[in-house]
């Protein structure tokens, strides 16, 4: 399982990673797997999120899934490549399978998200 060192996790198996005042955020490797095959992701149109509100939702051929703010902030851009090929999230979920870009609010804490060891353990039980 991928887990990049230089990223924070959730525990609802998004991860983010701090570019300035800004983030992308995705769901892991992990969470890729256990969905199987994404076939359409849907982002909601509200400006701004506090942590753990849904931002959208990914559909696999299995099951649907929200997609949970991991921090605080307003979706400034969202991966359109996604709209074509949701598959990149399976294919490089930490790559090109990003799902959207935001603004993080002032306020903004990463103080509950785990660093890549923390949420190798919490995958692994």
């Amino acid at each position: 399982m991928n887990i990049p060192k230089d990223l924070l996790y959730s525990n609802d198996h998004e991860w983010l990673k701090i570019e300035g005042d800004q983030a992308l955020i995705g769901i892991t490797d992990f969470a890729s797997h256990e969905l199987g095959d994404i076939v359409y992701i849907e982002i909601n149109d509200e400006e701004d999120y506090a942590v753990g509100e849904p931002f959208g939702s990914i559909e696999a051929v299995k099951t649907v899934s929200d997609l949970l703010m991991p921090v605080s902030g307003s979706i400034s851009e969202s991966n359109t490549e996604l709209e074509e090929t949701p598959e990149l999230i399976n294919q490089d979920p930490y790559g090109k399978g990003w799902i959207v870009r935001i603004q993080l609010a002032e306020d903004y804490s990463t103080d509950h998200l785990m660093n890549a060891d923390a949420y190798a353990d919490f995958i692994q039980g």
